[in-house]
């Protein structure tokens, strides 16, 4: 049989394949093969080196002459292997996990599922994992009845993309009973191929309130370790916050619908600093203010893994990381607008309306 007629440039593509490391046994053995064949090997002898039948070889060349490279990769119709899972299986299995439940339990397993169905529990992963179903995991959500949600979302949203002039926009809240835990072992080091270990139960040393406001702007954090969550913390809190913020600034305070932030004496003496003003987020929105996201990075990174003898230790922790922080502050950037987030929580409330519907039907 004469040489394979191949062009430089097709002879650099498979030579490049042939000598793949990343590529299937199947393409570099036909690589190779092909190569052989432009050479000018026989059949019997290409067959012998890359360890296939001859009529392989010739159903290869036979391809390569026809088509080139262009469609080298593609499997045929009709060959490869077939579905071994029938439709109307993938739709009971779709179907039962989407609108029902196993008796005596919240969602299904794979094995549970596979039980009802009669299938194996590799074979629902696979319909889970094409049809992006999770029923293993939840997500918490509220949505707020505030009867004044979007007057309040929009002045506080307005307060992150359109900030007044001359004026400090601070997102402020407690961080309340954090607490001072210590490990009931001493903990071991990281070493080479074992992580760092720490025992799962503690001892109790007490607690404490953190209030907290973050500069928007800048994104640098007042803070102060109180040991109570009253208004009389609070308003030490609020003449801190009128000590450290330079005079001729109004101050914009974005704050939750606690209580002490709304009792007499706060009022009263708000009403002898008029600088302040005060802007409350909707009931069950912490997620509206911005001093919750840098809470978070507190617990992550001094607070969780952290060993504490005692309360001092815990606020000479917290106080640690706050200059820390402020060191080399890194702002948090709101991009959302009202009108965006309006839109999604009508579209929650109506999911919510048929969701609630539909389980009292059932």
């Amino acid at each position: 049989m004469p040489a394979l007629n191949m062009s430089d440039p097709q002879r650099e593509m498979l030579t490049v394949l042939a000598r793949s490391q990343t590529a299937s046994v199947r393409e570099v053995r036909r690589a190779c093969a092909l190569l052989l064949a432009a050479d000018g090997v026989a059949n019997y002898r290409i067959a012998a080196e890359v360890g296939v039948s001859p009529a392989t070889v010739v159903a290869w060349r036979d391809r390569f002459s026809a088509e080139g490279l262009a469609k080298l990769g593609r499997v045929r119709k009709g060959r490869g292997r077939k579905p071994t899972i029938p439709q109307e299986v993938i739709d009971q299995i779709v179907d039962l996990t989407q609108n029902s439940r196993p008796e005596g339990e919240t969602h299904w397993s794979t094995r549970t599922m596979a039980d009802r169905v009669g299938v194996s529990k590799d074979t629902v992963q696979r319909v889970w994992k094409g049809r992006g179903l999770k029923p293993h995991l939840v997500k918490t959500f509220k949505l707020s009845n505030d009867p004044r949600f979007e007057e309040k979302l929009v002045d506080v949203v307005g307060l992150y993309l359109d900030p007044p002039d001359r004026a400090i926009v601070l997102c402020m809240d407690e961080k309340s009973s954090v607490q001072a835990l210590d490990r009931t072992q001493a903990s071991l080091p990281m070493v080479k191929g074992r992580a760092a270990t720490m025992t799962h139960d503690y001892k109790r040393h007490g607690t404490t309130t953190l209030f907290a406001a973050l500069d928007v702007l800048t994104g640098t954090v007042i803070g102060s370790c109180q040991s109570r969550h009253r208004h009389t913390e609070f308003l030490k809190f609020l003449k801190i916050i009128d000590t450290e913020v330079p005079a001729g600034l109004d101050v914009h305070l974005i704050l939750d619908n606690y209580s002490t932030h709304k009792h007499a004496t706060v009022i009263d003496w708000l009403r002898k600093h008029p600088r302040f003003q005060l802007h409350f987020t909707p009931t069950s929105s912490s997620w509206l203010n911005l001093v919750e996201r840098w809470f978070r990075e507190l617990t992550d990174k001094a607070l969780r893994r952290g060993v504490f003898h005692s309360v001092p230790d815990l606020i000479d922790a917290i106080q640690a990381y706050l200059t820390a922080h402020n060191n080399d502050p890194k702002p948090f950037v709101w991009t959302a607008t009202a009108d965006d987030i309006l839109t999604k929580v009508a579209r929650g409330r109506v999911a919510l309306a048929i969701s609630t519907k539909t389980e009292t039907d059932h």
